[in-house]
């Protein structure tokens, strides 16, 4: 009987029916109309969706249980110890920093816009960094790891990411004046749509979602944010506004006529869980060892993946301007023009 609790406690924990059975079960649905029976109810959406999605992806014989492999083992073992370790980090980061906040907002719909442009700003730091620092990124490149795109994808994690994002994006929100009450709905918000964003093909073929596309970042900016091709790497770094990656030039749409690679770029060990979770830090581990002399161990650590103390650098700014200047040559050895025969605007990539 403790073995069939222990599975239900894992069911509805997953899919998030417990704080929805709750209300339920106390007969008080007015509840419901409040901020934590709306939570409750958004909470089971992307489980539910993740279901259907591979569903469908079965009924038309798309559906490999290799995707959903690493999603599975990263869920299952970060399921107790991550959760934790992030919510106490938030709880850390508050009542270190909220004292030191440069002043206070109440809880308006003006000062709600400003929190969330601040925690946005927040979650780019982390994202960027996590790109750009070798020791991040051995934290953030399980997440990079699945060569599909799938819900399954938001349970892909390594144990430290959320706390050590939840520390850059809290403690940016506090000390910049974001109230608690307030950074705890913006969490859930991006947390929600933090996981839709990763809908896959299966269920929704065109991730762009129409008008919203320019408006803000839709599945079809997080796909080419999850791509490894040079023209996409390193790009769309927010979550639901795109005003940090416009201002700060890592903006990217997707350009249809490049087919999205999924995954990363080191060579890795064919479906292996312990190589997804774990290479990044291994090869971080033996390029510190062989390297010689303390500063350049030092710079390993520190510096973007793919840097190289024999000047030999595989960095994404390197690999980019690599393809830059060959689709350069390309234009200048084939010029076209504007307009394609058929009179159509080209869909080529443009440099800038």
């Amino acid at each position: 009987m403790d073995f069939l609790n222990a599975v239900w406690h894992q069911f509805t924990g997953f899919f998030g029916f417990n704080h929805l059975l709750q209300i339920l079960k106390s007969g008080d649905y007015d509840k419901l109309l409040t901020y934590e029976g709306f939570t409750a109810l958004l909470v089971p959406v992307m489980p539910f969706l993740l279901v259907i999605e591979i569903i469908r992806a079965a009924f038309y014989k798309r559906f490999k249980v290799i995707s959903y492999k690493l999603t599975f083992f990263s869920y299952v073992f970060n399921a107790f110890i991550g959760r934790v370790i992030s919510i106490a980090m938030v709880g850390i980061c508050i009542g270190l920093f909220e004292k030191y906040a440069i002043f206070k907002l109440s809880f308006t719909w003006y000062w709600f816009i400003y929190g969330y442009i601040v925690w946005e700003f927040g979650h780019f730091l982390y994202h960027y960094f996590g790109h750009k620092v070798r020791l991040f990124w051995c934290l953030h490149s399980t997440h990079h790891a699945p060569e599909s795109m799938n819900l399954s994808v938001s349970y892909a994690h390594f144990f430290l990411e959320g706390p050590y994002a939840d520390f850059i994006r809290t403690t940016t929100c506090i000390l910049l004046g974001v109230p608690p009450a307030m950074l705890f709905v913006i969490m859930f918000i991006d947390g929600f749509w933090g996981g839709m964003i990763h809908i896959g093909e299966n269920l929704v073929h065109d991730g762009r979602l129409g008008f919203l596309n320019n408006i803000i970042l839709t599945p079809s900016h997080h796909r080419v944010h999850h791509a490894r091709n040079p023209l996409y790497m390193d790009t769309n770094f927010c979550n639901l506004l795109n005003i940090w990656d416009k201002v700060f030039g890592t903006y990217q749409v997707e350009d249809r006529n490049i087919p999205i690679e999924y995954g990363i770029s080191r060579p890795m060990i064919k479906n292996s869980f312990l190589d997804a979770y774990f290479g990044e830090i291994v090869a971080l581990a033996k390029d510190v060892y062989k390297a010689p002399g303390i500063k350049n161990k030092f710079l390993y650590i520190v510096m973007p993946p793919g840097w190289s103390h024999t000047g030999d650098h595989k960095m994404t700014t390197v690999v980019k301007k690599k393809y830059f200047e060959e689709l350069q040559q390309q234009q200048q050895a084939n010029p076209v023009n504007d307009t394609d025969k058929a009179g159509t605007q080209s869909n080529e990539p443009v440099l800038s």
